[in-house]
């Protein structure tokens, strides 16, 4: 059982690209993507950590590669994991056409500072000839000099001219496999790119508010831009920048998605804030049924209410609920209906049961 959405939002139409054996733009699900902050030349961290990134929920993943010895390794990390790669590369095309030789799936880089078409022409070609996939990656900190002589500072106007300068570098040499990212630290700035430029052009966009902060105020400046876009329609991919462990990157990733009914993953828990009504610890009972549902990937509604004011309203639309009662006596709704009156004590680990039977259901029919 769901709550219907009040409206779907109507994405844009963009060109469908490959990104390994995800499928991005057109109809396809908006992907979403973290980064490691291991050392990429450390093999077995990176495994590591990727495969957490993964298992949290992220459909590709991005590598540094600042070095020949990084690109090398990806040979080895990829064999150990389950998820595309894109290979971060700045200014050295040889970086680049390695990364594509070992196995990633998508190049991160700016063609306009790669250096002469000579060497443009190169990394399209290995590009092409290992079916990779490219993010043409333009961030208001590093634009190119005469674009920045010519607005004075980053505006939207002069990250979309930049995008507009390198799609047409690998349009000249018949590349299309791309997907494109407007960058900014700047809400504001970075919205009003990535309006612009879905105007201009119907390549996947990759969303991003860039070195948003860490955990609170980066999740909050990523969930009001990025949010912003998708309720427009615009974004194929996201990621959420924090400095912060990656996993939480995807989390919060997961949840935007989630909160716009553009994904569905894992238990939604609707839980009030809780007040003097309450007739359990709503708090530290949701943090608790967070941790022990984690595992949970099949989509499943959870209400968890500390008292009858709104829980039966919001258990009524949910597939499992829980709503605060007197002395310590609460009532456990089963698909909108009331099913039984369970103690405190006995809540959680009732709650717990009856989650993991739905979705053991949901995953059978």
């Amino acid at each position: 059982m769901s709550i219907r959405p009040f409206r779907d939002i109507k994405r844009r139409k963009t060109k469908e690209i490959n990104v390994g054996n995800v499928k991005v733009g057109a109809n396809n699900p908006i992907s979403v993507q973290s980064m490691t902050n291991t050392l990429t030349t450390d093999v077995e961290a990176t495994i590591k950590q990727i495969n957490e990134i993964h298992s949290e929920g992220a459909d590709i993943v991005r590598v540094s590669c600042p070095d020949e010895s990084s690109t090398k390794a990806l040979k080895e990390i990829i064999k150990g994991i389950d998820v595309p790669i894109v290979a971060d590369i700045h200014f050295h095309y040889k970086r680049a056409i390695e990364a594509a030789v070992n196995g990633a799936s998508c190049l991160r880089i700016n063609p306009g500072n790669i250096g002469s078409i000579n060497k443009i022409r190169e990394v399209i070609k290995a590009a092409k000839d290992n079916n990779c996939s490219i993010r043409v990656g333009v961030n208001a900190g590093s634009l190119e000099k005469d674009i920045l002589d010519k607005y004075k500072e980053p505006c939207p106007e002069a990250l979309v001219e930049s995008a507009l300068r390198n799609i047409r570098i690998l349009e000249d040499e018949d590349f299309s496999n791309l997907k494109i990212s407007v960058k900014s630290s700047d809400v504001f700035l970075s919205i009003e790119a990535y309006r612009q430029l879905s105007k201009v052009t119907d390549y996947p966009l990759h969303l991003g508010i860039t070195e948003a902060g860490s955990f609170v105020p980066g999740s909050i400046k990523s969930s009001i831009g990025i949010g912003s876009l998708l309720l427009e329609g615009i974004g194929d991919t996201i990621r959420i920048s924090l400095s912060d462990n990656p996993v939480e990157e995807v989390k919060i990733g997961n949840e935007i998605l989630k909160s716009l009914n553009l994904r569905e993953r894992g238990v939604k828990i609707i839980s009030c804030p809780s007040c003097a009504r309450q007739g359990f610890q709503v708090i530290e009972t949701v943090k608790i049924l967070e941790e022990k549902l984690s595992h949970i990937k099949t989509p499943i509604t959870l209400s968890v209410i500390g008292c009858v004011v709104n829980g039966p309203g919001e258990a009524a639309m949910t597939d499992v609920g829980i709503t605060g009662g007197n002395k310590g006596s609460n009532m456990l709704y089963l698909s909108g209906v009331q099913s039984e009156k369970v103690m405190t004590k006995d809540m959680i680990d009732k709650v717990v049961i009856e989650v993991e039977k739905k979705a053991s259901e949901l995953e059978n029919n």
